[in-house]
């Protein structure tokens, strides 16, 4: 089962924006747990990463199964973390772990993400949150994704809902734990640091960021073949580089910043 909402192209506006008014008009419901749910599926596992268009640090990913009554969550606004403030998601992480059955989240570093590529990254960063989880899911809900299940201990079936964030809570639950994990380890990270600005930006490619890549270099945390990263170091080789394919552009594109070819 996959779903699929295409971007209608509007005149003047660029494909970043319409993507997050489109987002913006999708409501976030139970509707897909309670389609399998239907179907015998009792264990449903929410599962998202976030860090994937970073220039820095880790890929992060979350999974989470959720009780069967989610009145609670809905009702606090629980959606894609990209549409809510610090606040609201920190308020929803709260409640999310208080009320999840079980929940889990890992880390790939950015040494792997260069080795294997980001999408192969965050493929197993999902998985290891998945395989972390105490209780073992008997379906998976999975923003976009499909994941190598052949090596869970207990393989069970998988759903790839695209814009899945947006729309299933499960996954939206996933998002938030993922994204205030992450930041939290931004900021952290900011200590350690500081020329980056990682706790305004949390590793993405804004501004100010690159501007602190072109005057202080890349540290060992910066993802060496991600094309600004590897622009600003004078010692970096030229087959580090990477294309900017669609899923590393529209992760810029989703912070605001147009990628041109």
């Amino acid at each position: 089962m996959a779903t699929l909402f295409h971007i209608p192209k509007v005149a003047g506006v660029t494909k970043a924006t319409a993507k997050q008014q489109m987002l913006k008009q999708l409501i976030c419901s139970d509707a897909a747990e309670q389609a399998l749910r239907y179907h015998g599926y009792t264990l449903i596992a929410g599962v998202d990463e976030v860090g994937r268009g970073a220039l820095f640090g880790p890929v992060v990913a979350a999974a989470v199964i959720l009780p069967v009554k989610l009145a609670t969550l809905s009702r606090m606004g629980l959606k894609d973390s990209k549409q809510l403030t610090r606040e609201q998601r920190e308020k929803l992480d709260r409640k999310i772990r208080k009320v999840a059955l079980c929940f889990a989240v890992a880390e790939v570093d950015a040494e792997t993400i260069d080795r294997v590529n980001i999408y192969q990254a965050s493929r197993l960063a999902m998985l290891q949150a998945v395989q972390q989880l105490s209780t073992s899911p008997d379906h998976l809900l999975i923003d976009a994704m499909l994941l190598d299940l052949a090596q869970l201990t207990h393989p069970c079936a998988q759903t790839r809902l695209f814009y899945g964030d947006a729309l299933s809570l499960s996954i939206a639950a996933a998002s938030v734990i993922a994204k205030v994990h992450r930041d939290a380890l931004m900021r952290e990270l900011d200590l350690i640091h500081p020329q980056y600005g990682l706790a305004s930006h949390k590793g993405y490619a804004t501004p100010e960021h690159r501007k602190a890549l072109r005057e202080h270099g890349p540290c060992p945390l910066h993802r060496k073949t991600f094309a600004p990263v590897a622009a600003s170091d004078p010692n970096a080789a030229l087959d580090t580089l990477i294309e900017s394919g669609d899923l590393f552009v529209e992760d810029l594109e989703e912070q605001g910043i147009e990628c041109r070819g």
